[in-house]
């Protein structure tokens, strides 16, 4: 890799095997789209005059990638989250949903969806004790290969055995969590390996169970990488089809996080793309949806904006839409279509500015986001 004093603009360097110094070098960049997807169906927002927006009619085409732009504060997330998401999760009747902030009504091809998915980058369980393989539900199929491991039938253990949530095969001292808290009264709680269990979850008679000389901490203990590697290498169709629920943290970037990971310890950019693998791992059994992202660039390193990129692309494939509340210029340049708001942010925000393909919003100079753009799409003269 590389160590040593920042890069001077024109300097000459070997990137070797450094992901960074390549896109630096700009030996390797994410390409501009040949194409952009077509659109012929949409839905619109009319009269949306929630905080500083002045009562703009935007139209949001369906089944391609749209990103909505604009300086901080120009309004994006009044017209995207305080508007559309919720209208429209009042529209499909998505449980519980806020009131949305002032507008005149929803028009367009609202049958053409089914509902609509904020993936925001909020914890993925409210417990402790969930994780990125319960998440995704692929843990389910865990439990029942070890269940049905020799020793486990010998001495009666089923799925329940194997779940941490539940009394039967998790560790009492910790219940299923590996750690105790200890409370201090005036100071941060102290956080200990249980010395029951050593932090390995389970009674010592679950850990028995093995799996190809694995027992189920083992499991948990490997990264998402190494378990696609380990399931797929066996013939028992429970263990493909593990390999295969897991798949979808791979492509969103998540290759190098532990399948027993504890939720509170990822980051919000970890968390919203454990949602988006939980949706991909399920896109067939979908009605077509509406997918909001809110700034998934967050964290990311310009080679996992690559994986999220192809992730959009997979759900667009199977009929879904994708609308992204993004800054990031090289995630911009890939969409389909860009709703810039601005052109200021506060009182000098709230208009829509631009709608129409990247290319176009390149060329307006008169556009923050359109500058901000010239450095990732050439520009005809």
């Amino acid at each position: 890799m590389y160590q040593g004093p920042p890069l001077q603009q024109g300097q000459p360097c070997d990137p070797g095997e450094s992901r960074t110094l390549r896109f630096l070098a700009n030996t390797h960049v994410i390409p501009v789209p040949g194409s952009r997807l077509p659109w012929n169906s949409y839905i619109g927002v009319e009269g949306a005059s929630h905080n500083n927006l002045k009562a703009i009619d935007v139209k949001f085409p369906l089944q391609v990638f749209t990103a909505v732009t604009g300086v901080s504060g120009s309004g994006k997330s009044s017209l995207v989250r305080d508007i559309l998401y919720c209208a429209l999760g009042r529209e499909y009747n998505q449980g519980r949903m806020p009131a949305p902030g002032k507008f005149r009504r929803l028009t367009g091809d609202l049958h053409r969806i089914g509902g609509v998915e904020l993936v925001d980058q909020n914890p993925i369980g409210k417990s402790s004790r969930s994780n990125p393989v319960t998440y995704i539900k692929a843990y389910d199929d865990i439990r029942k290969l070890f269940s049905e491991q020799p020793y486990a039938r010998m001495n009666g253990y089923g799925h329940s055995h194997f779940s941490f949530n539940i009394e039967g095969g998790r560790c009492p001292e910790c219940q299923g969590e590996g750690v105790v808290k200890v409370e201090m009264q005036f100071m941060a709680d102290v956080i200990l390996t249980c010395e029951s269990c050593r932090g390995k979850r389970f009674l010592p008679d679950i850990l028995e169970v093995r799996y190809k000389d694995r027992n189920i901490y083992d499991i948990l203990e490997m990264t998402v990488r190494e378990a696609i590697d380990f399931f797929s290498s066996h013939d028992e169709p429970t263990a493909r089809r593990i390999a295969e629920r897991l798949m979808p943290l791979d492509q969103v970037g998540l290759s190098y996080i532990k399948l027993g990971q504890s939720s509170s310890s990822l980051s919000g950019g970890e968390s919203q793309r454990v949602k988006l693998a939980y949706f991909l791992s399920r896109e067939n059994s979908m009605t077509n949806r509406l997918f909001i992202f809110d700034e998934p660039t967050t964290g990311l390193h310009v080679y996992d904006i690559e994986k999220l990129l192809k992730s959009f692309s997979a759900l667009i494939s199977k009929g879904h839409t994708v609308l992204v509340v993004e800054h990031n210029m090289d995630l911009v340049k890939c969409a389909d279509w860009v709703i810039d708001l601005g052109p200021g942010a506060g009182d000098e925000g709230g208009s829509c500015c631009y709608c129409g393909t990247p290319e176009g919003l390149a060329q307006r100079s008169d556009l923050a986001t359109g500058l901000a753009l010239r450095s990732k799409i050439p520009v005809q003269q």
